[in-house]
């Protein structure tokens, strides 16, 4: 049972730092309960505002239905209860609606409406994708402006005029012109949250587009340096935030760049250098080689920003 309204779910999420827990998986790509709940609790103990569970990098494109409800079921038995849990919805606009039910009967304060299915769709299509969903379920909707699912400022107004459990929007575009006409239609009546890949490279301009958090891949294996560079950003401290950026952010992205589908490799490689091993990826993605993980355990002791697996 949800402990937030769709109000108060807001006002918690939209002035901390958000996170997706990678999903567990054995050697043989099958879902680690255990070490997934394991890192979970590890990763509610720091002070994020939220986390969503199968997820981008949580893997959530390569999860069953079942597998998406178990993982969720996980991640809200072992999050403290003071850290939401917001699960995801994706594929079909059948399988998305199957997703939102599941999350809500499993506890999960959230949903994060994921692109649909690969096909070319347009406004009166995903309107009527999110309208499904929202229906389906009391949880708090946000949608993810990325991909095939590039809502207008329009579309988003409809659907926060029509569901009050539409509470969100999440961009992982960065069209400024875009999130200008979002914002600016929509106002209050939603927060805002940055998605780009390793979203900490935009956080500071994206600030001042009214995105007031995002959510941290990074968090997964350091958490500490995401909240302090979270912490930073709203400070508007441009120093700290450059020095961030140069001695470690900007690194790391030049080894998840090497291959493509590594945003998400990368992330279980860091858990891996910093003794958390989350196992590996499912195809289609591909594992860090082995020079590539040396880079990034190199690079992870240069910059000084190992820590220890405290809880």
């Amino acid at each position: 049972m949800a402990h937030f309204t769709p109000a108060e779910l807001t006002a918690h999420l939209k002035d901390g730092l958000l996170s997706f827990p990678v999903t567990a998986f054995t050697a043989d790509l099958q879902f680690d309960e255990r070490a997934y709940r394991e890192h979970v609790e590890w990763q509610s103990s720091f002070g994020v505002a939220g986390l969503f569970a199968a997820g981008g990098t949580g893997e959530g494109f390569s999860l069953s239905p079942a597998e998406s409800a178990a993982v969720v079921r996980a991640a809200v038995e072992s999050s403290r209860p003071e850290v939401p849990v917001l699960a995801s919805a994706g594929g079909a606009t059948w399988q998305a609606v199957e997703n939102a039910r599941a999350a809500e009967e499993a506890g999960a304060e959230g949903l994060l409406v994921l692109p649909p299915y690969l096909t070319e769709c347009d406004q009166r299509g995903l309107e009527a994708h999110v309208d499904a969903i929202a229906s389906a379920t009391n949880l708090a909707i946000i949608v993810y402006n990325r991909g095939n699912g590039i809502y207008s400022a329009e579309t988003v107004a409809r659907l926060a005029e029509k569901h009050e459990n539409f509470i969100g929007f999440k961009d992982a575009i960065g069209d400024i012109e875009h999130l200008a006409k979002v914002y600016s239609r929509n106002g209050d009546r939603l927060f805002y949250l940055g998605g780009l890949p390793t979203a900490e490279t935009f956080a500071l301009p994206l600030l001042q587009m009214g995105l007031s958090t995002y959510s941290s891949a990074i968090f997964n294996f350091l958490p500490e340096f995401a909240l302090e560079f979270y912490s930073d950003v709203r400070a508007l401290d441009r120093t700290a935030v450059t020095e961030k950026l140069t001695n470690f952010v900007l690194p790391y992205l030049d080894i998840r760049d090497r291959v493509r589908g590594y945003g998400v490799s990368i992330v279980k490689a860091g858990l891996r250098a910093v003794g958390r091993d989350a196992g590996p990826v499912r195809p289609p993605l591909q594992d860090l080689t082995e020079q590539d993980f040396a880079d990034l355990s190199a690079l992870i002791e240069r910059a000084g920003v190992r820590q220890p697996a405290a809880v």
